[in-house]
């Protein structure tokens, strides 16, 4: 099996939540929520296998956007809501 790399296994990138705009701060929470599922499952077949359960199954996305939803609020309330 191929696993993620152990670079890719950061929890926090950048190791901080502070960013200068939503916008980053946004993408901050897709890279939390990703390398979460990555330190959860590293294995990129069984990451790559599990991908068309989910992908056209609306529930489950609707999970995953709520998942990085939640990463957001945490970052904006760090952030103070970008004053």
């Amino acid at each position: 099996m191929t696993r993620v790399p152990d670079e890719a296994l950061v929890l926090v990138p950048g190791g901080t939540l502070i960013t200068e705009t939503p916008e980053e701060g946004r993408a901050l929470a897709i890279a939390i929520a990703r390398n979460t599922v990555h330190t959860l499952q590293p294995e990129l077949e069984v990451l790559q296998a599990g991908r068309p359960q989910y992908a056209g199954d609306a529930a489950k996305l609707i999970a995953a956007v709520q998942v990085v939803s939640l990463e957001f609020q945490t970052i904006a309330a760090a952030n103070h809501y970008w004053r």
